[in-house]
Formats: structure tokens, C-alpha cells, sequence
């Protein structure tokens, strides 16, 4: 799958970055007897050498792929990880309102009964569960915008690219779902159900004896209502807000900014998508919680217990987590991808041909 998509990607312009074709490293005039000599070859040849080296892989190959996978194991199992103590105080609000009544009253009662180290329970099954949530999401991101993008063509993949962005974050979802579902259900139940397991060792075996697979699994319809949406808004919602800094608030062209001015950018980018992520998601992620932590319940029947008013409870403490990671993954995202050289292309740009259809050149 992964050579063809990369063939596909090759052939279509609005996935492939503007890269510099130098052939045989000449791009200056010749010596010649009658003339003066051009510029030294082995200055054209370095110069040639450096426009080469300046991307690790072609951009849709199976080696970009698998480098983006790995950038996201990275940014989502690291940044959850570091998130675990807000994490678990959410959690709790969500199922336990009467005694959490909100996020310091949370963080003081968790710490005056479980100690410091209990703001770190659920860290085992979040990072292994994110980090292989991490590599389908990001990793299946760029395969299906390669894959969609060239199913529509050069020009409406211009015009229908925040379509392209929501159809293809979708389908990656859809499978880091199926990832993640087993160490979320771990999770929750050992964050919001006192005495149940301190470990993932102590809680997997135990949900297994008590219902099975179904243990694992049970949750993951939920997850899905909760988490494509979420990932939806996170990748059209970024996509889009890095189009218009650069366009309307960046003072100079992208090409013209260093790495660490992109980086900036893209975390900008990344917090303002988390908000609207945090929002949008934020119901089933209740329902995904109270529903994990009961033996029996339905989501439709989790749902009409907590109401209107009860789907939003910790919406404030998920706004600051999902913000701030949002923001962190994109930041870490992006950086893997400066470190591994791999191809970043810039927002994208009306083709030629469209622009002539349009009228818009001469």
C-alpha cells in the first residue's frame, strides 16, 4: 500500500513540496577558452549536494510514512503521559461530581487521599495506549491525504481541501481507535474506581476474568463518537489556522522563516485547534468515562443519566489539557519531521491551471 500511495504522491503536485531540481550540478555558465571561466564546479557540485540532502526521503514514500508513524508514537504518548495527573482529576469530576466538585478541589482531595504518587495512576496503560494511538493517527493521517487527495485530482484538492483534511484525519481515527480502546478501558478503571487496581498488571487480568474481551472493547463506539470528531477538528482545524497565520499574520512568506519561527507557528496553530477540539469532544468523552468505570451500562443509558448539564462537567480542566496538548503534539510532531529532514510541505497554494480557468492570470 505504502509504494503505491508514495507513486501516487509523486505524480500529484498539491502533495508533493516545491523542491529544487538541479541536474549534474551545473547551474552556471561553463568555462570556455573565449570567455571568462564560470563559477568553480566544485562550488556548483556542493551547492547541488546541499539541494539533495535537504530532504531525507521523497514525500509519500514508504520511509516517510513510517518516520511520521514514529513522530507520532512520540507526541501523543509522551505529551498523555505528561498529562496524567489532570487527566485523572477530569476523570473524576466526570464520574464523581459530588465529591470532586472541581479541578483544585479534585487535585486537593486526590492528593489528601492517594498521596503525590497517586496523581500518576493510569500513567502505563496512557502511554502505551496513546503511543499506538499516536502512530495510527498521524501515521494513516498522511496516507489517506496522499491516497484522497489524488483519488480527487490537483485542482479539487485545492478547492475541497478542508473536506480532503476531515476525510482523511476521519479514516485515520477510525483505526487509532481500535488501537487505543483496550488501555483507555484499563485506564478508567483504574483512575475512577478506588480499590480496583493500582497497575495496568493488576487491572487487565481482572477485567478479562470479569467480562472478557468485551472488557476492552466495549468502549470503543464511544471512543469513536468521541474521538473523530476530535481528531477532525484537530487536523482541518490546524491545517487551516496555519494557512491563515501565515497568510494574514506572519509578516514574511514561510520560505523566508527560519525552522524555529515554523515551529512557533505551528504550536500557535495547535493550541487554537485544541480548544475546538476540547469543545466538540468533550460529551463523549464523559460518556467514555462514566461508561468504563460501570459493569452493564449502555452509552445511550450512561447519556440520559448525566443529561445536558452532566455531559459538560470538566469541560474547563479538558479545554487547559486538551489546549495544551494539542498544541505540544503538533510542536513535537512537526519537530520529528525537522529532525528525520523530512519533506514539510507549505499551505497550499491555487494551481496554474485553476488560476487560468478562473481568470486569475494573464
Amino acid at each position: 500500500m505504502f509504494s503505491s500511495v508514495a507513486h501516487l504522491a509523486r505524480a500529484n503536485p498539491f502533495n508533493a513540496p516545491h523542491l529544487l531540481l538541479v541536474q549534474d550540478g551545473l547551474t552556471g555558465p561553463r568555462s570556455s577558452p573565449a570567455g571568462p571561466p564560470g563559477p568553480p564546479r566544485r562550488s556548483r557540485n556542493l551547492a547541488a549536494a546541499a539541494v539533495e540532502e535537504q530532504y531525507s526521503c521523497d514525500y509519500g514514500s514508504g520511509r516517510f510514512f513510517i518516520l511520521c508513524g514514529l513522530g507520532g508514537i512520540i507526541s501523543c504518548g509522551t505529551t498523555h503521559t505528561a498529562l496524567v495527573p489532570l487527566d485523572l482529576v477530569k476523570c473524576r469530576m466526570q464520574v464523581d461530581p459530588q465529591k470532586y466538585k472541581g479541578i483544585f478541589n479534585g487535585f486537593s482531595v486526590t492528593l489528601k487521599e492517594d498521596g503525590v504518587r497517586g496523581l500518576a495512576k493510569g500513567w502505563a496503560p496512557t502511554f502505551i495506549g496513546y503511543s499506538m494511538q499516536g502512530l495510527c493517527k498521524f501515521g494513516f493521517y498522511e496516507v489517506f491525504k496522499v491516497l484522497y487527495s489524488n483519488m480527487l485530482g490537483e485542482e479539487n484538492a485545492y478547492l475541497w481541501r478542508t473536506s480532503l483534511y476531515l476525510a482523511a484525519s476521519a479514516s485515520a481515527e477510525f483505526f487509532a481507535d481500535i488501537a487505543l480502546a483496550p488501555m483507555e478501558a484499563a485506564k478508567v478503571r483504574i483512575q475512577t474506581q478506588p480499590g480496583y487496581a493500582n497497575t495496568l498488571r493488576d487491572a487487565a487480568p481482572k477485567m478479562y476474568k470479569e467480562e472478557g474481551l468485551k472488557a476492552f472493547y466495549k468502549g470503543v463506539a464511544p471512543l469513536w463518537m468521541r474521538q473523530i470528531p476530535y481528531t477532525m477538528m484537530k487536523f482541518a482545524c490546524f491545517e487551516r489556522t496555519v494557512e491563515a497565520l501565515y497568510k494574514f499574520v506572519v509578516p514574511k512568506p514561510r520560505s523566508e522563516c527560519s525552522k524555529a519561527e515554523q515551529l512557533v507557528v505551528t504550536f500557535v496553530a495547535g493550541y487554537i485547534a485544541g480548544v475546538f477540539c476540547a469543545i466538540v469532544s468533550h460529551p463523549a468523552d464523559s460518556v467514555v468515562s462514566v461508561l468504563n468505570k460501570e459493569k452493564g451500562s449502555s452509552a445511550s443509558q450512561v447519556l440520559q443519566r448525566l443529561g445536558f448539564k452532566g455531559v459538560w462537567k470538566g469541560l474547563f480542566a479538558r479545554i487547559i489539557m486538551i489546549g495544551t496538548l494539542t498544541a505540544l503534539q503538533w510542536f513535537i510532531y512537526d519537530s520529528v519531521k525537522v529532525y528525520f529532514r523530512l519533506p514539510r510541505p507549505p499551505p497550499p497554494e491555487m494551481p496554474e491551471s485553476l488560476k487560468k480557468k478562473l481568470g486569475l492570470t494573464q
